[in-house]
């Protein structure tokens, strides 16, 4: 019986490139990017597959939970 994950990714748009970039930050290894948003989504959920496959059941076990993203403002 397979078990099911769920992860957040955080998704931004490199200037440069025009590709997007996405990471899964609580699972190491676990980003990508590609040229549409549906393209990237396809990217994630294989790049998650693969960095779960690496782990041990210990290493599952011990994964962090992600608890969000915080805006910080400051001036220089």
């Amino acid at each position: 019986m397979k078990t099911s994950y769920q992860f957040t990714a955080q998704i931004e748009k490199d200037k440069e490139t025009g590709l997007y970039v996405g990471i899964v930050p609580n699972l190491p290894g676990a980003h990508t990017q590609a040229a549409t948003l549906d393209e990237l989504q396809t990217n994630l959920k294989e790049v998650v597959e693969l960095c779960l496959e690496e782990l041990s059941p210990e290493e599952l076990g011990n994964l962090s939970e992600f608890i969000g993203f915080q805006q910080i403002s400051v001036s220089v």
